[in-house]
């Protein structure tokens, strides 16, 4: 998917939401153990319920591999079923030397036919690059996260003040462009985002961290808006497990509506 036909889809649907497919077998409703492919049918019943409002789906891969090689089926069967006009992001923070991250590329891009990986920056250049050889698609590079250990790294400043995230942000752009290089951008960080849009005016961000970890959308389109967006929020917990019981789904499409006329709101009020 190029840039061009994302932010297209976020015009149509007025929403710059992301589902995040956190399918972990323990939370999902009690009903679906019984079924030969749980994680797939939960999967299944959230796509269709919230594929009205969401522009990208990112399918955790860590609960997925946590299954075997059950769960690596799984992931294909699901990446399979969400329409093709929905961006994919396999939320994998893959990032190795190059020719094992050559290989990650091709698993999650020609294998599996991901629109998008997410790609942890430590290793450098070479760990990267790879990952943006391959036409229309996409590295979602982490910068400055969500989680409480975040700063034990990327807040750390050089002798010249600048801190380390600023410095990936900016090393980064030499690799890649706005058409192929996004941002992982935690909204817990609130004004922060507004510091990265400095840095990085034209890229995507993707941006965890709205709804159960309390980060502010608000915030987010604020200070991470630009002239096409340039922000997928993703909200996981918040959505997919709105419900432990039989109407899951019906109540993940609830939350997602919510967001989404929020987002609406936002799109008109910044874009």
């Amino acid at each position: 998917m190029t840039r061009a036909e994302l932010f297209s889809q976020i015009q149509k649907k007025s929403s710059f939401l992301c589902v995040g497919l956190d399918a972990d077998i323990n939370k999902i409703p009690a009903h679906l153990k019984t079924e030969a492919d749980p994680i797939f049918s939960f999967c299944k019943q959230i796509v269709e319920e919230t594929a009205e409002f969401a522009i990208a789906y990112k399918p955790n891969i860590a609960f997925f591999e946590a299954l075997g090689p059950q769960g690596w089926e799984t992931l294909q069967k699901v990446n399979e079923i969400i329409p093709k006009d929905i961006f994919t992001i396999a939320d994998a923070k893959r990032g190795d030397i190059g020719n094992t991250s050559k290989l990650y590329a091709k698993a999650f891009f020609e294998q599996m036919d991901f629109d998008s990986v997410t790609v942890a920056p430590y290793m450098g250049k070479d760990s990267v690059t790879p990952f943006l050889e391959f036409e229309d698609k996409w590295v979602i590079l982490l910068a400055l996260t969500s989680n409480a250990g975040s700063k034990d790294f990327q807040l750390i400043k050089d002798e010249n003040g600048k801190p380390l995230y600023q410095s990936v942000l900016e090393k980064s752009q030499e690799w890649g462009s706005p058409e192929n290089l996004m941002y992982v951008v935690g909204a817990t960080r609130g004004e922060l985002i507004g510091e990265v849009r400095k840095v990085v005016p034209d890229n995507f961000f993707l941006v965890p961290g709205v709804g159960a970890q309390g980060g502010s959308l608000e915030d987010v389109a604020k200070y991470g808006m630009n002239s096409t967006c340039g922000l997928l929020v993703n909200s996981s917990r918040g959505i997919i497990y709105a419900s432990g019981e039989k109407d899951f789904a019906k109540a993940a499409r609830k939350e997602a509506q919510k967001l989404q006329v929020e987002m609406t709101s936002m799109l008109e009020k910044y874009l």
